[in-house]
This record gives structure tokens, C-alpha cells and sequence, in this order.
């Protein structure tokens, strides 16, 4: 055999003892691992409160959605005292639906992520329209921080 054809062939093979990961090498990986969740996670984990408000917002804009849609079918958005329990079943009292939906607006009346039921009034106090509003963390009118209210008006 040629002696450079026998060298070429030598430099490209990986001796077994340098094949694959040491114990040394992964727990360097597992280090970096563990030190970028570290900085990481407190972050994450953190925001609970604020990832409620931005629930409270969303289930504000829905819940605002199933009220116009009610108002298209029926002429008018459910009283205050129909509640928001008029996007679950059907209501009685005044304003009666005239089109009231077969499978309703909601699938269950709606409570706020700190499970307080969410405050709605018709006419809103512009005159018209609806008020809708999480009361906050506190589960009260007012606040501040997190217990601030999360209100939605409509028109």
C-alpha cells in the first residue's frame, strides 16, 4: 500500500476514545442549561398578576362581542338586571329577545380570573350602550395596581 494513501486514510478515522460527549462535557451543557433558565424563569413566573389583567381584557372584548351579537339578533343589549346570565340561556322580563340565538351567546357565565363575576350594567353611564368591568384583584369598585378596575364601554 502506498505510504500517503495509508496517512490519508489514518487522519480521517476518530479514535474511539474521542467519540461522543464526556461526563465533563455534558454537565458543562447541563451548567449553561441551568444558568440561562436561572436568568430566565423569575421572569416568566413572575408576571402572574399581570398575565390575569390581560385575561380580564380579553374576556372583556369577548364577552363585549357576544353582547353586540345579542343586540344584532334581539334590538337591544339584555337589562342589568337580564344580566350577562342572557348571553347563557334565554331571558325573560323586558326587553324580551325577539331572535334570541339556538345555541346561545356564551357557553357559561363568565367570571373574571380571580373568579369574581363581572360587573355589567344597561344603559351604560354614557347613556347608552353597556358598562362592562372586573372589579380587580380586590374584587371591589376602585383600586390601584392590581386592584384597579378593568372597564369596557360601549355605545
Amino acid at each position: 500500500m502506498n505510504p500517503s494513501a495509508y496517512a490519508t486514510e489514518v487522519s480521517h478515522r476518530v479514535p474511539e476514545r474521542e467519540q461522543g460527549l464526556t461526563l465533563v462535557e455534558m454537565i458543562v451543557v447541563l451548567a449553561i442549561i441551568a444558568l440561562v433558565a436561572a436568568l430566565i424563569v423569575p421572569n416568566i413566573i413572575g408576571r402572574p398578576d399581570q398575565a390575569r389583567v390581560t385575561v380580564a381584557q380579553t374576556d372583556l372584548r369577548s364577552i363585549s362581542a357576544a353582547l353586540k351579537m345579542y343586540r344584532l339578533d334581539n334590538g337591544d343589549y339584555p337589562s342589568t338586571s337580564q344580566g350577562l346570565a342572557a348571553l347563557v340561556s334565554k331571558p325573560s322580563g323586558e326587553p324580551a329577545p325577539r331572535n334570541y340565538a339556538a345555541g346561545a351567546y356564551l357557553d357559561k357565565l363568565p367570571v373574571d380570573p380571580w373568579g369574581n363575576p363581572y360587573v355589567y350594567a344597561s344603559p351604560g353611564s354614557a347613556g347608552g350602550g353597556f358598562d362592562l368591568a372586573s372589579n380587580g384583584k380586590d374584587g371591589k369598585p376602585g383600586g390601584e395596581g392590581l386592584d384597579a378596575d378593568i372597564k369596557l364601554s360601549s355605545n
